[in-house]
């Protein structure tokens, strides 16, 4: 059902240990954002999203042999690589010499002094390139973390393999796969980000005329206070989106290579519905590779498109939305909502939301099953305020379409802190979702994402 529950439950033994197995305190609601263009920040008291996409945007910072371009779809590219280094990589064990371009964001000061950063990014990468994509937090003690490497990133898996890196930490913070969180004992001393910068390397084989493209790059950080419940929002204007519905579970088996088959790709299949809703599609030279007796062969391309060769899975949240990214005029980013009125505002505009939540058997009626970490897609709601969801943990394409009591599934959505079947407490997710919209979003997709906080 899942890609990622290995991830999930380190990163909830982590964090277990900051909080007693109480109900804490509830937060309140975030605002809404103010306008304007880069990512302002929310005004809210628990996340703040900064991403860099314009022209004005690529030519602040500081450039090391990188340029802004111009254009419909303003990006950052390599002017002249300023050195060469060799990079073995460790999934291959192949080794190979690349020349490269740095670009460092302005340091960024969240609204929201943070617990928790995630990155995203969207770029073109042709054969021969690959990039990378590193966090560093300066701590409210003062004192700066290490640059984290947030991931190595390719749309392709000729040149190198796409990867998150293990084993990060300088003792007050540790990267888990895609997320840079505070550890327990600086969480529960108070400690948290004041600030973040993010550096962008641009890698293409020496002398090489094409190079990689970023369109947008940034991060979404957060501090979602430790909770096993959350306020039940009311229920708004009820509406549905017309998005593709696909099962993972017809994969089961298929390429076990990629987390041991369809049965654990709910985040590629989530990715895929939403893709094809925006009226994108693999070619048939991208799925040439797929056996042609499997149905639904762009859902294992999105699994091939977003496996994480550390992870050893496609749940990899920014990985995600990026593979997204790579289809004419889509943008992807991975944030937290704040509560159910949010995504009713994104769906009014048109707008789906993949979302991720962990549960156990019987916490969300009808959806038989439970789930350490699983993804699937907001279509929509009923006129009661129910949710319509697009759940890839279903038999089959037809069967996809599920209503789920609101209140049941917002708690299990927002909640930070739940109990596990054995009684343990492990983590929730906290409200974690993938947005995908046009790059060059309509005024009404431009009011909802402003009002969610995400532009």
């Amino acid at each position: 059902m899942t890609a990622s529950t290995p991830r999930r439950a380190v990163l909830a033994a982590a964090l277990a240990a900051a909080t007693a197995a109480t109900v804490p305190a509830t937060p309140s609601a975030a605002a809404p954002a103010p306008k304007g263009a880069g990512g302002a920040p929310t005004g809210g008291k628990e996340v703040d999203n900064r991403f860099w996409y314009a022209y004005a945007h690529w030519q602040a910072g500081t450039h090391r042999g990188t340029v802004a371009n111009a254009g419909a779809r303003p990006g950052l590219a390599i002017a002249v690589p300023v050195g060469r280094t060799a990079y073995a990589d460790p999934h291959t064990g192949k080794k190979s010499t690349w020349e490269y371009a740095t670009w460092t964001s302005p340091v960024h000061r969240p609204a929201v002094p943070a617990t928790e950063a995630i990155a995203s990014w969207n770029a073109r990468t042709p054969a021969g390139t690959w990039i990378q994509v590193e966090l560093r937090a300066t701590y409210t003690n003062g004192v700066a973390g290490p640059w984290y490497v947030m991931g190595r990133w390719a749309s392709g898996d000729g040149d190198v393999r796409r990867t998150s890196v293990d084993g990060q930490t300088d003792g007050t913070s540790t990267v888990w796969t895609d997320t840079l969180a505070l550890d327990g004992a600086a969480r529960t001393s108070g400690l948290r980000i004041r600030t973040w910068q993010l550096r962008l390397t641009l890698y293409r084989r020496p002398g090489a005329p094409l190079g990689p493209v970023v369109w947008l790059a940034g991060a979404m950080a957060s501090d979602v206070p430790d909770r096993f419940t959350v306020p039940a929002s009311a229920p708004g204007a009820g509406a549905e989106l017309a998005v593709p519905r696909y099962s993972q579970e017809v994969h089961a088996g298929q390429y076990p290579e990629y987390d041991n088959g369809g049965e654990a790709w709910c985040s590629p299949t989530s990715s895929q519905m939403i893709i094809e809703y925006w009226g994108r599609k693999p070619s048939a030279a991208a799925l040439a590779w797929v056996k042609k007796e499997y149905p639904d062969p762009q859902v294992c391309h999105a699994a091939r498109a977003t496996y994480d060769a550390a992870y050893k899975g496609c749940g990899n949240w920014p990985f995600n939305a990026a593979y997204a990214a790579t289809y004419p005029g889509l943008a992807g980013v991975v944030t937290r909502l704040g509560s159910l009125t949010d995504v009713e505002t994104l769906v009014a505009a048109g707008v789906p939301v993949i979302t991720s939540q962990s549960f156990r058997a019987g916490e969300i009626t009808g959806a038989g099953y439970g789930t350490a970490g699983h993804l699937m897609t907001v279509v929509g709601f009923t006129a009661a305020g129910d949710v319509v969801a697009n759940d890839p943990n279903s038999p089959s394409n037809a069967t996809v379409r599920r209503v789920y009591a609101r209140r049941e599934w917002e708690n299990v959505w927002l909640r930070t802190k739940r109990y596990h079947a054995s009684g343990k407490v492990v983590s929730g997710s906290g409200g974690i979702c993938y947005l995908y919209a046009p790059c060059a979003p309509n005024a009404a997709q431009l009011r909802a994402l402003r009002t969610v906080g995400v532009l």
